[in-house]
């Protein structure tokens, strides 16, 4: 097993759908066994 450390900020957690694509990727590390650290950031807004 691994130590992952991951951060996420910016337009990666701009929007739900973004937010979601890094849930599922933190998601599969979890299941390859690793354990996994999260960083989350600043989110930037979304002017859409």
């Amino acid at each position: 097993m691994a130590i992952i450390v991951e951060k996420f900020g910016g337009s990666s957690v701009a929007d739900t759908d973004k937010l979601f694509k890094v849930c599922n990727h933190i998601i599969k590390e979890y299941e390859n066994g690793n354990y996994v650290v999260v960083v989350v950031s600043a989110q930037r807004k979304n002017n859409r």
